[in-house]
């Protein structure tokens, strides 16, 4: 299912037709850049509060980190052992339904609490594979917004936060994500969430940290989302953790081909790139650059 063009701008007056026809003309006149679909132009447009040169820059940043971020957006295939081990391991899903904001929740959880089963970068190549398809599924929204459920987590998963890979991710969640992200909330929140802040806060924008909220208990995250729109397990009617889980990871196999496709196709070609060429130091510094983190 592919979010419907003509009710993207019924949703949105303000999303002008001419103005996405321009900048998929623009995308088609820039060598390096794949041709993108009117309805990928809607969604990088409104995620850019519909500023014509901001979004041109987001197209342009995000297929750049698509294309030299292997980590999240290389063998994306849904049947890859890598994938599949993560989905056993992880639930991250959309909620149902629209928070009274305006907004769509990404829920994460972990559904495997042992540290030697997490692998921390292909935790957040599924993750952003889950919000892909979200996103393509149900076009634009008011803005989105990321709960993150710490139940489970322990202090042996610090070890396997790799400090580049945060930074890779974290830039491209700011910068290349075309969503427009207004809120990120930690539930259930850790002893030691002061450690885990400490490994996010150099990579967050302010904006981010202005929207950055902390819940000890679900009951605090109440009054951000409907509370039907949550898992069961936390009395809402969004279904239970396996039901969440089977459904969004089932509708992701049936959507192989998606996957397959966007890494064959939505890709920079840093070879016909006007100017000089960009790689994976020029978005993320290198790894040298960082230290091992250290946690008493």
């Amino acid at each position: 299912m592919v979010a419907d063009i003509e009710n993207e701008y019924k949703k949105f007056p303000e999303l002008k037709k001419d103005e996405v026809l321009k900048l998929m003309d623009w995308c088609k006149r820039q060598p390096h850049l794949p041709n993108l679909t009117e309805l990928e132009i809607i969604i990088y447009y409104h995620s850019c509060y519909n500023s014509f040169a901001t979004t041109k820059s987001c197209i342009d940043t995000a297929l750049t980190i698509r294309t030299h971020c292997p980590d999240f957006f290389a063998n994306r295939d849904v049947l890859a052992k890598d994938v599949e081990a993560q989905m056993n391991r992880l639930l991250f899903t959309p909620l149902p339904g629209l928070t009274p904001d305006g907004y769509k929740v990404i829920y994460s959880k972990l559904m495997d609490s042992d540290p030697s089963n997490f692998v921390f970068a292909d935790a957040l190549k599924l993750y952003t594979m889950v919000c892909d398809l979200c996103i393509m599924d149900e076009g634009t929204a008011n803005g989105h917004i990321i709960v993150m459920d710490m139940n489970g987590v322990v202090f042996g998963h610090l070890a396997k936060l790799g400090i580049l890979t945060m930074k890779k991710f974290m830039f491209y969640l700011q910068e290349g994500m075309p969503v427009r992200l207004n809120g990120l909330h930690f539930v259930n929140t850790v002893s030691f969430m002061d450690k885990v802040l400490a490994l996010m806060r150099p990579f967050m924008k302010r904006e981010l940290l202005d929207v950055l909220e902390l819940h000890s208990t679900v009951e605090s995250l109440r009054k951000h989302v409907f509370p039907e729109q949550l898992p069961n397990e936390y009395g809402g009617r969004a279904g239970t953790f396996d039901e969440l889980r089977e459904k969004t990871y089932n509708h992701i196999k049936e959507n192989r081909d998606f996957f397959l496709r966007e890494e064959s196709e939505r890709r920079v070609n840093e070879k016909l790139r006007p100017g000089k060429p960009k790689g994976a130091g020029d978005l993320f510094g290198t790894e040298g650059n960082f230290k091992k983190l250290e946690f008493d």
